[in-house]
């Protein structure tokens, strides 16, 4: 686990280290690269806004796309003790009746595809340990030729510090990124959906992804450890009397259900661990200026229909974390380069891959909820994961040597 120290013990042992890294955010993409980071030998400042105790959030599918930097870290087992399998996805049309059910087979031959919460996972990767400030915030940054000079508050006071890299990995609402990029350079995709993430009790099935598309409506159950992640969603000016409310709209529309859905619906409306999420994208058009750089969120904020956001973000500050260990002072903003040079594309494909697959599963009208049934029908599971599957068959290392 994390160990939460204060900003100085921190910026102390930055100071000795052969290269000076901030990285801004401890989430998943922000502890992800800390760790790397730590594994090559440097003491990277790890900072973060929330509280320790702040809830840690949502439920995660992590395709085998995140295998490398989990072996490379040495928390692979770590990460299964706190996960479940995934071998099984299933669809059901706008009346709740099951549509079609896949093996996940095909997809397994990479590796594990498994669901964790995002608490889980973020003890997983920080299973070696190591430091964060949390409460922490950066506000103010200016780059000079050789350094980039931070003003950091941690609730006590303001302390400035020199760092030879800033790594932005706070998140879809980045505050370093609107430091350093033009607000014209980052652009999104709004669905014009709108939703909660709940928990409900598990059952029987942990192994089973299950999804209703309706008209207006979508209804997600994707268990982890111990419990079933929820997502209910629809229009925003369907959703916007709250989830009790639009709950009750999804129940009269659904002409079949089971214990499953029953009880998912229940807790988005009355639990109380109901988190509200606006079904938006971010994406940034450049990731790194000079010394500042952009990982997960801040970089590429994913829609959560592909079910890849986490798993990029992962293998995104892998990559950053291998470029910036072998990087010098000196060398740092070519280090960014060629990172960005490496994984924008991929990232942005696949975010791509998630808004086509937006349109595709949040209809609003019957009709167009009947046609995209009636095609579901005939979609072949190779065909669908398509795009996963080239993910998978083109992993950065190998072009991360070639790069070299």
């Amino acid at each position: 686990m994390l160990a939460p120290v204060t900003l100085e013990e921190q910026l102390t042992a930055a100071r000795r280290s052969r290269l000076r890294v901030l990285v801004v955010g401890a989430g998943v993409a922000g502890v992800t690269l800390a760790q790397y980071l730590r594994a090559a030998g440097l003491d990277p400042v790890l900072v973060e806004r929330r509280d320790a105790d702040a809830d840690a959030g949502y439920m995660l599918g992590l395709m085998p796309l995140v295998e490398p930097p989990l072996a490379h870290l040495g928390v692979r087992e770590a990460y299964r003790e706190r996960s479940v399998p995934v071998r099984r996805y299933a669809v059901r049309n706008r009346f709740g009746r099951p549509l079609r059910q896949y093996s996940l087979g095909s997809l397994l031959e990479f590796g594990d595809y498994r669901g964790i919460s995002r608490g889980d996972l973020l003890a997983a990767l920080a299973h070696a340990g190591g430091a964060v400030s949390y409460r922490t915030t950066v506000t103010g940054l200016r780059q000079q030729a050789d350094v980039v000079r931070t003003v950091l508050s941690d609730g006590a006071g303001e302390t400035t510090a020199e760092f030879d890299a800033v790594i932005a990995a706070d998140g879809l609402h980045s505050t370093i990124r609107a430091m350093v990029l033009a607000t014209d350079q980052v652009t999104g995709y709004d669905t014009g959906w709108h939703g909660w993430v709940g928990w409900a009790e598990p059952d029987d099935a942990p192994d089973l992804y299950e999804e209703c598309w309706g008209a207006g409506f979508f209804l997600g159950m994707y268990p982890v450890k111990g419990r079933i992640g929820v997502f209910v969603g629809g229009p925003r000016s369907a959703t916007a009397p709250g989830a009790p409310a639009f709950v009750g709209r999804v129940r009269r529309q659904l002409q079949a259900s089971d214990p499953r859905m029953d009880r998912a619906l229940t807790a988005t409306a009355v639990g109380h661990d109901v988190h509200s999420w606006s079904l938006t994208d971010v994406r940034a058009a450049t990731w790194s200026a000079d010394r500042v750089g952009l990982v997960g969120d801040a970089a590429a904020g994913f829609l959560p229909t592909a079910g890849v956001g986490a798993a990029m973000a992962m293998e995104s500050a892998a990559v950053l974390g291998r470029s910036l260990a072998e990087a010098t002072p000196a060398s740092v903003a070519d280090a960014l380069r060629r990172y960005e040079a490496l994984q924008r594309p991929r990232v942005q494909a696949a975010q791509q891959n998630s808004r086509v697959l937006a349109r595709l599963m949040f209809r609003r009208s019957s009709p167009a909820a009947v046609a995209r049934d009636v095609a579901a029908r005939f979609v072949t599971l190779d065909r669908a994961v398509a795009p996963i599957r080239r993910l998978l068959s083109d992993r950065p290392d190998s072009r991360l040597v070639a790069a070299r």
